[in-house]
């Protein structure tokens, strides 16, 4: 596996996986029917500070293959810019082979080496335990849930954590 910047042309390997993510409603904020063009430009689109890394494996026929993303900004503004904020998606094909631990990885030393501070994660779902459990092993902490926040599509409404890690 590669981690590598993005590139404009790395975003149809990512809508294959991100369009059917985003549309369970599962996961994320987004509504379920964003817009291409708004996701792109949140995922890939990308000026300094901030910046997006994708995931790449051989495909198996001598190719390359996009099986997830990462993408650092920071959280705020102003006198809030040097803590980092960052989203992850990995293509569910190949959820449980490390894809989301190396993007976790590489998305923290990117963020320290582009001089943030912190890292602070402000909406994962407490339903999505693999990525609760997967930033708690990678040093984050939970700082709060917030009760209700968040609309699943199955569970009705339930908590998002509010997580933070020092880079």
């Amino acid at each position: 596996m590669q981690i590598r910047d993005a590139r404009p042309e790395d975003w149809p390997a990512v809508w294959a996986f991100a369009a059917p993510i985003v549309a369970s409603g599962e996961h994320f904020t987004w509504e379920a029917d964003t817009a291409e063009e708004r996701l792109r430009a949140f995922w890939i689109e990308k000026e300094a500070p901030a910046c997006a890394l994708v995931a790449v494996i051989e495909d198996g026929a001598g190719g390359d293959r996009v099986v997830g993303i990462a993408e650092i900004h920071p959280n705020h503004v102003g006198r809030g810019s040097h803590i980092a904020n960052a989203g992850f998606m990995v293509d569910p094909s190949v959820r449980g082979k490390g894809i989301g631990r190396a993007l976790g990885e590489a998305a923290l030393a990117r963020a320290k080496a582009d001089g943030f501070t912190a890292m602070q994660f402000n909406a994962v779902v407490a339903t999505n335990t693999r990525a609760v459990d997967l930033w708690h092993s990678l040093g984050f902490r939970t700082l709060a849930v917030l009760p209700a926040t968040f609309r699943h599509p199955a569970e009705g409404l339930v908590g998002m954590h509010l997580m933070f890690r020092e880079l």
